[in-house]
């Protein structure tokens, strides 16, 4: 495959190729292939599909998360994803500050094994315990749990309303993190809503404990390979290194390779990784019995 084979092949999986997501079939369609993609463009990720580009039809001038308020393609967008989160048909991972993951139902039990908490329904450990979570991130979670769903600025409200906007997203980002959260609305006047998600989707969750950080990861990096067709080991890193630690990464990678799930082919300079093609089983010839005595 030539490079410029390669490129094609991820414009028409990418929804790059001037045929664009519009509708909300369509935009299940797009992610199921992909299974999960960033929202915006990223610098630090270049080798990854965008919701935006997919709804683009094109790679040409899409707006990073910075500019994207000026874009006449991101609200439109926005609500497609905002519709796909009410139906449970999309989840968004805390993925990066500037854009979230946006990621198909199908696979989310795979990211709960990767980053989820084991004891979802109990309150989180606190930063003293060696955990992630603030004294406001228990706080937050325990008073979403009472409550139900819940809005940035109810949260506030109920929490406390001396409570800063800052101080109140970074807790949310703790629980986030970890999936002890999902977004599941937004309302222009109140910011986005909140549940928590062993309540939002239990299957899921009740399977992503099933599953172990190596397994879920290397299920992940087959989808993710599915999606680009091939990528150099550094793409998967800097992807995955948002999430888990690039040693972990390599292990899995070297593990996947050494079992032979993986391959690594040369596309020019450049040795890339991708999924081993399937090997069509050959007909094995017919042996005659020897009839003679």
């Amino acid at each position: 495959m030539t490079e410029a084979e390669l490129q094609q092949q991820r414009a028409k999986i990418w929804r790059l190729d001037g045929y664009p997501v519009r509708t909300l079939e369509e935009a299940k369609s797009f992610l199921d292939t992909v299974g999960f993609c960033l929202m915006f463009p990223l610098r630090s990720v270049p080798l990854a599909p965008t919701f935006i580009g997919a709804y683009a039809g094109s790679e040409e001038r899409l707006p990073d998360s910075r500019h994207a308020y000026a874009d006449s393609r991101t609200q439109p967008a926005m609500e497609l994803v905002l519709r796909l989160l009410r139906e449970r048909s999309a989840y968004e991972i805390n993925f990066e500050p500037e854009t979230p993951l946006i990621v198909s139902a199908s696979v989310l039990p795979l990211f709960y094994g990767l980053v989820g908490d084991r004891n979802p329904k109990a309150a989180p450990k606190s930063k003293a315990q060696g955990a992630k979570v603030s004294p406001l991130g228990i706080k937050v979670f325990e008073t979403i749990e009472k409550h139900g769903e819940l809005s940035t600025g109810r949260l506030q409200e109920l929490i406390s309303r001396e409570l800063t906007t800052a101080a109140l997203e970074r807790a949310l980002d703790e629980l986030w993190s970890i999936l002890r959260i999902t977004r599941v609305n937004f309302h222009e006047n109140e910011g986005a809503t909140w549940e928590v998600l062993y309540r939002w989707s239990p299957e899921a969750v009740a399977e992503g404990l099933r599953i172990s950080i190596p397994e879920a990861l290397s299920a992940l990096l087959g989808k993710y390979l599915e999606a680009v067709v091939a990528a150099g080991q550094e793409d998967i890193e800097q992807l995955f290194s948002h999430m888990i630690s690039r040693s972990k990464i390599r292990d899995v990678l070297h593990a996947l390779l050494a079992a032979r799930e993986l391959s690594l082919v040369s596309y020019g300079a450049e040795s890339l990784i991708e999924l081993t093609p399937v090997q069509e089983a050959r007909p094995q010839p017919v042996r005659r019995r020897n009839t003679k005595k």
